[in-house]
């Protein structure tokens, strides 16, 4: 089912333009809150010598917290200038110029599966302390008007393709989580070809490479449920406020939702112990909880073709490591790539791609020989802590600088 003829295979949707409600009708409870926050919590503010006035204050800035919506954060690195090196309707590739050339350029492939690429801030800048590096910022297809038309999985790979031929030569790639399959179905794409842009090395981080592999709760999910249950359960269309009214997506909130659904208990903790701290004035470690969640609670919408297209491919038919992946009918071959260096990356706690999904890529690329070929499990670190925080800085990232500058030092088959 290709395009927006997909709507015709859904059920007119009511709840994007419910949840959008939602957020008008909170707004006058969103406006006392505020001041509310202001009168009993501003230093300046007489009551807030009141005997429930910290309490008032803290409720109120949990309560805006909660209900708040929040907007693409700012990917506000330091010494770097942000420079659009192409512009495609779906996506941004953006480069982080610095006034000191880089010796390796590195694409990183931010994920598309609802949150905005300033996730992998820490990624980035972590790596532009060696490394030229352009990063693919998604747009939230809200945002896209229905001119654009649709994008498909295989319009994913088309990009990274494109961005490959843009950056090459001497290029090195690293994917998180999500894109490690588009990113070895471009690479091996070219590799079939025999064209000449094959990048250096590939770091794959945390991604369905092979979805059989111990199985995680995202991954029963999509075992258990047709495709048509995504279909009528999780596509709505863009209601009239946006740019991309009437496309079909899967809508950044529900993504939301499932993200806290699996580990309720966790968000739950984190909140209270954010309200406490606002008691006690424990400002620093306050301000280190707004951090994480303005990160956390930013959310986009997938094209819906693209995302049931991913559900099928990765998580259903498990058409990469089966050898049976199509792009605009041509068959994706792992086997076909030779010259470029694969290093992949799994965390031991992983509870989004389990053990030995993204190690898979390994088994598929057999012809890439051995000493270019590298496997890491980071101890004690879960998803995230892959590419961000301080497990990715200290246990990660010194792996990837090295097979990076390691890789870069042989001579090319």
């Amino acid at each position: 089912m290709s395009g927006q003829g997909l709507s015709s295979a859904i059920k007119e949707p009511v709840l994007y333009s419910l949840y959008e409600a939602q957020h008008t009708a909170l707004e006058p409870l969103r406006y006392w809150a505020e001041l509310s926050r202001g009168w009993f919590g501003h230093p300046f503010s007489p009551f807030i010598y009141l005997p429930l006035a910290k309490r008032l204050a803290a409720s109120s800035d949990l309560f805006l917290r909660i209900t708040g919506r929040y907007e693409k954060p700012q990917w506000n690195i330091a010494g770097t200038e942000l420079e659009v090196a192409l512009d495609k309707p779906f996506c941004k590739l953006i480069h982080f110029r610095q006034h000191v050339p880089k010796k390796h350029k590195v694409l990183v492939v931010a994920p598309l599966s609802g949150h905005h690429s300033t996730l992998v801030r820490d990624t980035v800048r972590s790596l532009l302390a060696e490394h030229d590096i352009w990063v693919s910022d998604w747009v939230d297809a809200r945002m896209v008007p229905l001119t654009a038309g649709p994008f498909h999985l295989a319009d994913y790979v088309d990009y990274v393709r494109e961005w490959i031929r843009l950056l090459s030569p001497n290029l090195h790639v690293v994917s998180v989580c999500q894109p490690t399959v588009p990113v070895l179905a471009a690479v091996a794409l070219m590799a079939a070809r025999r064209e000449p842009h094959a990048p250096l090395t590939m770091t794959m981080m945390g991604g369905p490479i092979d979805a059989r592999r111990s199985p995680t709760a995202v991954n029963n999910l999509a075992r258990k449920k047709p495709n048509s249950w995504f279909q009528r359960n999780l596509i709505h269309r863009v209601p009239p406020k946006y740019p991309g009214y009437m496309r079909n997506v899967y809508p950044g909130f529900l993504q939301h939702l499932g993200f806290v659904a699996m580990n309720p208990d966790r968000h739950l903790i984190a909140h209270w112990d954010y309200y406490h701290r606002l008691l006690h004035g424990d400002g620093e470690s306050a301000e280190a909880h707004r951090r994480f969640y303005d990160e956390y609670n930013a959310v986009l919408d997938m094209p819906a073709e693209y995302y049931l297209d991913t559900v099928k491919t990765v998580f259903q038919d498990y058409a990469l490591p089966k050898g049976r992946m199509l792009v605009r009918e041509e068959l994706v071959r792992p086997q076909a790539i030779t010259s470029s260096a694969l290093f992949t990356i799994e965390g031991e706690l992983d509870d989004i791609s389990g053990n030995g999904q993204t190690e898979a890529a390994h088994a598929l690329c057999l012809n890439i020989p051995r000493e270019r070929r590298s496997h890491y499990v980071a101890p004690g670190v879960g998803h995230y802590g892959i590419f961000s925080g301080r497990r990715w800085r200290e246990m990660v990232f010194p792996k990837v600088r090295e097979f990076i500058a390691r890789s870069a030092s042989l001579p090319r088959r």
